[in-house]
């Protein structure tokens, strides 16, 4: 059984991992972006640090054509296959992000920086949700919602003030969602699925939560015996800082 001293320590080596990792990230991303403005003025054209895709480009968070929409998606398209379900990689994760309504940006913002916290229980067991959903490394950019690792933690860095969706960060992990299936998990007359925030159950589409500060989200698939050995968290312990 571990003492208090040793979670102390695990947390605390969590917390600088996690922060070597944002730097070592925000270093690369800051060195491509301008590396893709000096071969944009040698190139003789406009400089670009913000690449918009979005699927309503008339209804923005601010101006200044962040790419943000006012209005988040709710609705999820992606997979329709069983989990588990890794992160989209390469182009696309540029195409995921797009498809979401979202731009990719050179850096993470800073306007909006929350945090909330995803557990997925498929058939009574734990989904891994993966990390870099939302990350394109070697493109160095990266979308304003978006995991880093495995934690299950949705990372909100956005450069301005708007509202993000569970239907956007499903669609940028490639996973189809909506009131009666999740991936290629299906509702029956045996099956169901639950979407929960804070341990509360909740009605409608579950693409259509909102992503707030510190959330606990949980969504339960599965037939009630399954269901049954699921402890639907109402809370998460987030690492100090987040």
């Amino acid at each position: 059984m571990s003492s208090p001293s040793d979670n102390r320590r695990d947390r605390l080596a969590a917390e600088r991992a996690e922060q070597r990792r944002k730097e070592h990230r925000n270093r690369l991303l800051v060195r491509g972006g301008l590396g893709l403005a000096g071969l944009a003025l040698v190139g003789g054209v406009t400089a670009l640090v913000v690449t918009q895709h979005s699927s309503t480009p008339t209804a923005t968070a601010a101006a200044g054509s962040t790419g943000i929409p006012a209005q988040p998606r709710t609705t999820a398209d992606g997979r329709t296959t069983a989990p588990p379900w890794d992160a989209p990689a390469g182009s696309a994760v540029d195409a995921a992000v797009r498809a979401a309504g979202l731009p990719m940006l050179t850096t993470e913002g800073t306007v909006e920086h929350i945090h909330a916290h995803l557990d997925v229980y498929a058939d009574g067991k734990a989904v891994t949700v993966p990390g870099l959903i939302g990350i394109d490394e070697p493109g160095q950019q990266i979308s304003p919602v978006h995991t880093h690792d495995t934690s299950g933690i949705i990372h909100i860095e956005s450069p301005v003030q708007a509202t993000f969706s569970l239907g956007q960060f499903m669609t940028e992990w490639q996973v189809s969602l909506s009131a009666n299936h999740l991936g290629g998990l299906s509702t029956d007359s045996a099956h169901t699925l639950t979407a929960y925030v804070n341990g509360k159950p909740v009605t409608g589409d579950p693409a259509a939560v909102t992503l707030g500060a510190h959330d606990e989200i949980a969504l339960v698939y599965g037939t009630a015996s399954e269901n049954a050995q699921v402890t639907v968290p109402g809370s998460y312990s987030f690492p100090s800082g987040l």
